[in-house]
């Protein structure tokens, strides 16, 4: 792998709390890299480290070859971070706003005036120009925003949860431009709360507590848990009292509600529709392919019932 960002040992600790545990991980170039995890996992954290926003307790990290702590000026020559609120002016413009990151970046008006067609003809923003970006919407405000940081032209992208709050068309257009730049060899990291989301990126990886617990392809991820070998629906009467009866059950990784029914992710070993239906009676059971939403679930549980023991 052509590593683009290379991060060792990484840790960060705020008094008592520790919020990036011994974090090791590489990202290849034009790689997009999702990193997931439960509020309070360390992503937002990491991504602060990386950018050089924050200086790391202990280990390094190297992004673009240059080690963040050491040469922070040259990394953020060469990234661009968007954070969950990315700090547009909303009683400018769009074009004022795209005017005022020009400025701040040094960029000579020569390539403004190069860039800033190419910008608003990928993100389809050219007829919302003259728009307050306050009067703009959700999904729009989020296109402004990463106009603004591509403005300096990064190789690397850091974005923190960019889509949140987005409606799902925005959200949508707003990962097709993601694909557009990927084709221009610029690396994304992107933290996201949506697991539709992670399902696009080329690896993944699962936080928990700091900690870097799985990191692999989404397909890798699906298939290869050791220990879920089966996911099964579950259509009983009572979801609730099932759900309590399930959870119990020895074998029994993760039962979430999937709309009518749940879904439950099993250890073969351990246990079998017929011990799940001794437990809650006469039930539809119908086995199913877990999905990367269930496989993140039950390797969260597994996690959280490891720390309470």
């Amino acid at each position: 792998m052509d590593s683009i960002i290379r991060i060792k040992d990484l840790t960060k600790r705020f008094a008592a709390l520790t919020a990036v545990d011994g974090l090791n991980l590489e990202i290849g170039r034009g790689e997009i890299f999702g990193l997931v995890g439960p509020d309070g996992a360390g992503k937002t954290t990491t991504l602060r480290m990386l950018c050089g926003l924050m200086e790391p307790t202990s280990g390094e990290a190297w992004v673009a070859g240059h080690n963040v702590a050491r040469d922070p000026a040259a990394v953020k020559d060469r990234i661009g971070y968007m954070a969950q609120r990315f700090g547009l002016y909303t009683d400018l413009t769009v074009d004022e706003n795209m005017e005022f990151y020009g400025d701040l970046f040094g960029i000579e008006r020569k390539e403004r005036l190069r860039l800033l067609p190419q910008l608003l003809q990928m993100t389809r923003m050219e007829p919302f120009r003259d728009r307050q970006a306050g009067k703009l919407s959700g999904g729009m405000k989020q296109k402004l925003g990463l106009m603004c940081t591509l403005l300096h032209r990064p190789g690397i992208l850091f974005l923190d949860e960019p889509t949140n709050g987005v409606d799902p068309v925005s959200r949508r257009d707003f990962w097709a431009i993601l694909y557009q730049l990927v084709k221009e060899n610029i690396t994304i990291l992107v933290t996201t709360a949506y697991l539709d989301e992670a399902e696009r990126c080329n690896r993944v990886g699962l936080m928990y507590k700091g900690r870097l617990i799985r990191c692999e392809s989404p397909d890798l991820m699906r298939n290869n848990l050791d220990e879920v070998c089966y996911a099964v629906d579950v259509s009983t009467g009572d979801q609730r009292a099932a759900r309590a009866s399930l959870r119990a059950c020895d074998g029994v990784l993760s039962v979430e509600s999937s709309g009518d029914s749940l879904h439950v992710l099993l250890s073969p070993a351990k246990t079998s529709p017929q011990v799940l239906e001794a437990a809650i009676g006469p039930s539809t059971f119908r086995q199913i392919t877990p999905s990367l939403e269930d496989v993140f679930i039950a390797m969260i549980r597994k996690e959280e019932r490891r720390d309470a023991a």
